[in-house]
């Protein structure tokens, strides 16, 4: 269906924004097409420029938990926006944040704030590579951690090779201190250790890979991770900004038992206005400026606006007793649902659900790392996609993300998904393959 007002408004954006967008996925170039412009959000539901509604399965890439405008947050912000927007210096709304925090991560012992989850994960890396005084970190093809010059790595030729660059920009020396091995191959990461012996700082991962679509750990791989690191002197840092708060209440780290050294959250924390953090043991964070050598600042961390949307997201997901439950409810009955669905149609496919995130592949077999999520059939998901587009829902648009279900979103939602879905895909399976291209960050 042709959005004439969204073509337009691209164009308008192309002549003065680098691509016309600020984050690359927002493009649609994973899965053609010009993309939708969007002027509000209520609950479950977007609205897009042509005052039509869409449910939406993006919910801002996870943070929107309670949903759109939620009406505690709302109120919060602009409370908070009457008594001053910004002002470089602490305020109590960053302790109160930061003790909510710190009561439902069970690893989190100390935390700083930033302004972004980028922003949290190459901190996290100074921090992890100043307490250990080593150079290198161990990284998982597929993973993605912010567009940091750390992370903006691939495997290269082999899995323990010296990485090489992904995007010019990143200097073969930065590449030189990041290895690059297969996510849930615990014997890769041995083999990493044994091939750098005492230069490995930290080894950094997703706990749910959730940027190469949707893939689980492996049963006890996390706690390897954790014995690996144990073993060589190593930092663990989990990288939470998608989980954090999606899978449990406590995170993946919960759920799985296992406690990273360094944690960092996303944009969850603060509502889904710009914030981050980074936060563990408080030996680890002592090592932070002002208190001890490793340097990191931000003008804008802490900020009153997205505190205050953060306590009040917070509060209601701490203290709602039955929230993961209708969550997980929720997103098995679509996941469920989906599976019906393609297998009506006869479509090869794979399911995944962590929490209220939740992923599908068009491909034939288990996907459990990158080289998995490359089989699938990018062209298939591109052509379902529109299809759903068109029925009024609103999916990731890459193959190489993961959705999420909001305490907006009821049965009934998930009913009229299962519906548009079948219709979807009596339009899209006619679609051959295509050559895959990997997945591009946000």
């Amino acid at each position: 269906m042709k959005n004439e007002r969204s073509i337009s408004a691209f164009t308008r954006a192309r002549a003065v924004i680098a691509g016309g967008v600020n984050s690359p996925v927002r493009a649609f170039k994973a899965v053609g097409g010009s993309p939708i412009f969007f002027k509000s959000g209520s609950g479950a539901y977007l609205r897009d420029l042509n005052d039509r509604e869409y449910l939406d399965f993006v919910l801002s890439w996870g943070p929107l938990i309670v949903g759109h405008a939620h009406p505690a947050v709302v109120k919060a912000i602009a409370s908070a926006a009457q008594r001053g927007s910004s002002f470089g210096a602490p305020t109590e709304a960053e302790s109160e944040l930061a003790e909510i925090i710190v009561g439902m991560m069970p690893s989190i012992e100390r935390i700083r704030f930033v302004s972004s989850g980028t922003e949290a994960t190459m901190s996290a890396i100074r921090l992890a590579r100043g307490f250990t005084r080593r150079p290198k970190i161990v990284k998982f093809a597929g993973c993605y951690h912010g567009h940091a010059d750390p992370f903006l790595i691939a495997a290269g030729s082999g899995a323990l090779t010296a990485g090489v660059p992904s995007s010019p920009g990143v200097t073969e020396g930065t590449a030189r201190d990041t290895v690059v091995v297969p996510f849930n191959d615990a014997d890769a990461v041995a083999r990493a250790f044994d091939a750098h012996p005492d230069a490995i700082a930290a080894v950094v991962v997703e706990p749910y890979a959730g940027n190469m679509g949707l893939v689980p750990p492996r049963p006890g791989y996390l706690a390897q991770l954790r014995a690996a690191c144990d073993r060589h002197g190593a930092l663990l840092v989990f990288d939470e900004a998608m989980t954090g708060f999606r899978v449990a209440r406590g995170g993946a780290q919960a759920l799985a038992d296992v406690r990273p050294d360094l944690t960092t959250l996303g944009k969850a924390i603060g509502g889904g206005l710009p914030v981050g953090a980074f936060g563990g043991r408080a030996d680890v964070m002592a090592y932070l400026a002002p208190d001890g050598p490793v340097y990191q600042a931000g003008t804008l961390s802490g900020n009153p606006l997205a505190m205050a949307a953060g306590i009040a997201t917070l509060k209601l997901v701490r203290d709602d007793a039955t929230l993961y439950e209708r969550l997980g409810v929720l997103t098995q009955l679509l996941t469920d649902g989906l599976e019906a669905v393609f297998e009506k149609h006869g479509i090869a496919h794979q399911t995944a659900r962590a929490g209220s995130m939740f992923g599908v592949f068009f491909a034939p077999e288990p996907v459990h790392d990158l080289t998995g999520a490359m089989r699938a059939d990018t062209k298939l998901f591109a052509a379902f996609f529109h299809a759903m587009l068109d029925r009024g829902i609103y999916l990731a648009p890459s193959q190489f993300e993961t959705g999420f279900v909001s305490s907006a979103h009821t049965t009934a939602d998930i009913e009229r998904t299962l519906a548009a879905a079948d219709a979807a895909l009596a339009e899209a399976r006619t679609v051959g393959p295509q050559s895959n291209q990997p997945p591009s960050p946000r």
